[in-house]
């Protein structure tokens, strides 16, 4: 998922923003929508995405925040999602050199 967003420590990128790219694994049994062929039995991964969307919304400091966020927000709202990865990437960050991305990920189990 990609997203122009205004996450970052700086003053500028908070007002100017920049490119970001939303990865995420998901976890969940599958078993039931293979043979019924019916979203309701599975993650609309649309939803997941809308709630990726909703959080990348929300300006942050640091990746960590965002990532976290993100996280918490899709374990909340899909119940059948037993794990998760999610890793938050800052396209072309401004480190006063060439880099194409420094990245966040982080991995969590439904308790």
């Amino acid at each position: 998922m990609t997203f122009y967003a205004y996450h970052g420590c700086f003053a500028e990128e908070q007002a100017i923003g920049t490119h970001f790219l939303v990865d995420m694994e998901l976890e969940v049994d599958t078993t039931v929508s293979q043979t019924s062929d019916d979203i309701t039995d599975t993650v609309n991964y649309l939803s997941v995405y809308q709630t990726a969307k909703r959080e990348m919304e929300k300006p942050s400091k640091l990746l960590e925040n965002v990532c976290e966020r993100i996280a918490n927000a899709v374990l909340n709202e899909f119940a059948t999602i037993e794990c998760l990865t999610v890793k938050v990437s800052k396209l072309n960050p401004p480190l006063g050199g060439k880099l194409e991305a420094v990245s966040v990920e982080i991995k969590k189990e439904r308790k």
